[in-house]
């Protein structure tokens, strides 16, 4: 039961941070996630409010990154596994098999889109002065793929624009 409202606690401060961060920033910051043991951080820009992975029904005939469909705070929000979208996963964990730590991230409604993406746990903000940008590979990436960071733990996170993913064709075609 503790080790509950624990999280909760941790959830509630990173929204209040979430909020402050978007009430005050000139500058980039980003919400960072891990998602099948790769790092990445959405632009908070883009990213709207974070949710229990409760809840979700299954559609029959999509993707297998589809998960399903949610009702999130009234709206009913598709759902994609990033990992297994961005191929860092062959298939999406069974729904009961998610664990404690998974969240849905419903994106920004600016974005146009009524979606979610499900990733397997948060890992807080992260800002510039705690980030080194790493030089581009000149490899071919996705437009909502952006740059890669390295944190002074020398841990690598990969930015993920939401707003840019929301509009990706790949991403839009969820029929099998």
């Amino acid at each position: 039961m503790a080790k509950r409202e624990a999280l909760r606690e941790l959830q509630s401060r990173l929204a209040e941070r979430l909020q402050a961060a978007k009430d005050e920033q000139p500058g980039e910051s980003w919400l960072a996630v891990h998602c099948a043991g790769q790092g990445l951080m959405f632009p908070l820009r883009s990213a709207g409010e974070i949710f229990t992975a409760v809840g979700m029904v299954p559609v029959p005939h999509t993707q297998a990154w589809f998960v399903g469909v949610a009702n999130l705070r009234g709206g009913l929000h598709g759902v994609v596994d990033l990992g297994c979208f961005l191929g860092l996963r062959a298939r999406p964990p069974a729904l009961d098999a998610l664990g404690d730590q998974a969240r849905l991230l419903a994106l920004n409604p600016a974005t146009g889109g009524y979606c979610a993406v499900l990733v397997d746990r948060l890992a807080g903000l992260r800002n510039p002065d705690q980030l080194l940008r790493l030089p581009d590979s000149g490899e071919h990436r996705p437009a909502f793929a952006g740059h890669r960071y390295r944190d002074m733990q020398g841990r690598i996170w990969q930015e993920i624009d939401l707003a840019a993913l929301a509009q990706y064709e790949q991403f839009l075609s969820i029929a099998a």
